[in-house]
């Protein structure tokens, strides 16, 4: 009788479980979203089966739209991805292309992003000094300063003091320090933002600043949070008198719009000070939740002229989502700071979005890799390169530099694991040593060279960071973040376990060919 009970009980506790996920808001969205393809295809199948035009119709689409895709600007293994799907599933493969297969925000969203960059496109000084004397120092450098500007709008900056946190922790110290000391404004832009300790303590700083008069402004994604906020959640924030605006809201219904999100950290406190990184605002990130192991995770504090970036890239995204008018002039560095700024080395930030055919984070991470001449150590979460990335680094390795890449050994997402270590025989053949975080999670995301230049920030090195998002990051030469990324990743190194050909090649059969598989649909993932 005890076991009938025991074996109840637990029937009883799976089933509560799956009622639980069945009832979120992320799993309702889903199922519709899989009912609404279901019956696409199945109608189609009908209609297929009923005439042999249809046939011939479906036939002719695929073609179509495959001779558009190859002639498209876009990454090659996107392009062979989409070929592939569309040619030998024609049905699914149109269909998913329709919703999935663009890297482009909706029409009416991008009108609006194109009309806040051109009325905004004189917002930057006209200051070439620095690179001006780059040009002299380090030509190599000077060239990715100066794509930066040019392809970014993103300017070269001094006078701008900065600070590396390696983990969750400490950043969050640091943050909720300079939120207290807001008096003017506060502006926050992020992917996830969880309800729990971190976000309980951010908000109530932010409420009591709302209500002493400073203005405090908040964008989330909508498809980041689908699981960790309740739906409209910026009304709640509307009521505390926080002026907030959700990102491309998700909506069970099948459009490209979904596929596009905004993946930035950044908040920007009375325009002299601000924040970056890989941290999202919910617990996991300074370990309060333990989700997999220990989470890693890293972000940068920026004080200095080198803000104004930020503050720009904000207001822009502010004004497309709401409509309202950038109002620059009040929010620059020196509104509310008066005097010079330290300086520490230079500060370039610098923004992505999938708005052009710009890959802005996938082209610094290509100059640091071919720049490299001894070192190149990098933090990624994901390792999921296109062939450029993974040509480069290979060459990297093969003259000489010392390339090592680490990844986690707790996964966050199986399939994606999978997928990373996939890239790993490949670059390991060519020298690129690969290593695994033991305690847990990383998710930091930076490459650091010759204790000369680095670069912190959103940018994953996977298709979806480089291609379909809205990002962000900071490039760093000769400043003292430089090193002490540096240092972050000797220490890491310490604590993870170094990669080898041996254990990639006695992996069974099957996983090898689920990961060969994976690889075919690695832009998707």
């Amino acid at each position: 009788m005890k076991a009938i009970w025991n074996l109840l009980y637990k029937v009883f506790g799976l089933a509560r479980r799956i009622l639980k996920v069945m009832s979120t808001r992320l799993f309702i969205i889903l199922a519709a979203l899989a009912l609404e393809l279901v019956w696409l295809v199945w109608v189609i199948l009908i209609l297929n089966e009923e005439s042999i035009y249809v046939t011939y119709f479906l036939t002719f689409v695929a073609i179509i739209t495959v001779f558009r895709l190859i002639n498209q600007d876009l990454n090659p293994g996107y392009k062979l991805m989409w070929t592939f799907c569309i040619l030998v599933f024609p049905v699914v493969g149109i269909i998913l292309y329709a919703v999935l297969g663009h890297s482009r925000l909706a029409h009416k969203f991008r009108l609006a992003y194109d009309k806040v960059l051109i009325e905004n496109k004189d917002i930057f000084k006209k200051d070439h000094f620095w690179e001006e004397y780059l040009e002299k120092e380090n030509p190599g450098v000077a060239g990715q300063c100066r794509y930066l500007r040019q392809y970014a709008h993103a300017p070269l900056y001094s006078n701008t003091q900065t600070e590396y946190f390696s983990v969750g922790e400490d950043w969050f110290a640091k943050y909720l320090e300079e939120l207290k000391k807001a008096e003017h404004y506060i502006f926050m832009e992020y992917f996830i933002i969880g309800e729990g300790y971190m976000w309980d303590s951010i908000l109530e700083v932010l409420k009591e600043k709302a209500a002493e008069g400073v203005e405090v402004r908040l964008v989330y994604d909508d498809l980041g949070c689908v699981n960790t906020l309740p739906a409209q959640y910026y009304k709640t924030l509307q009521s505390y008198g926080i002026r907030c605006a959700a990102f491309n809201q998700f909506r069970p219904v099948l459009n490209v719009v979904m596929n596009n999100r905004d993946h930035r950290k950044i908040t920007v406190i009375d325009g002299h000070t601000a924040f970056t990184g890989g941290i999202n605002l919910a617990d996991e990130y300074i370990n309060k939740k333990m989700r997999f192991g220990h989470w890693k995770d890293s972000g940068v504090w920026i004080h200095g002229d080198a803000v104004w970036t930020f503050t720009v890239m904000f207001l822009q995204m502010w004004s497309v989502i709401t409509g309202a008018a950038c109002e620059f002039d009040k929010y620059r560095p020196h509104m509310y700071h008066m005097g010079e700024f330290q300086a520490d080395g230079l500060v370039q930030p610098y923004g992505d979005s999938p708005m052009d055919s710009e890959t802005v984070g996938a082209s610094v991470y290509l100059n640091m890799i071919n720049y490299a001449k001894r070192y190149l150590y990098i933090f990624t979460p994901y390792l999921i390169p296109d062939n450029e990335t993974l040509t480069a680094l290979c060459q990297a390795a093969k003259r000489g530099v010392d390339v090592r890449i680490v990844t986690p050994a707790i996964p966050d997402k199986k399939s994606v694991f999978l997928l990373t270590q996939a890239y790993y025989e490949p670059l390991m053949e060519s020298g690129v040593k690969i290593y695994q975080y033991l305690p847990g999670f990383i998710h930091s995301k930076s490459f650091v060279c010759d204790d000369e230049m680095a670069t912190c920030g959103t940018f994953n090195v996977d298709y979806r960071s480089l291609y379909l998002h809205f990002e962000c990051g900071v490039f760093f030469y000769k400043n003292s973040s430089v090193l002490q990324i540096k240092e972050d990743a000797l220490n890491t190194f310490e604590v993870s376990e170094k990669m080898t050909l041996d254990w990639v090649r006695s992996r069974p059969l099957a996983v090898r060919f689920a990961q060969s598989v994976l690889r075919l649909f690695a832009p998707m993932l």
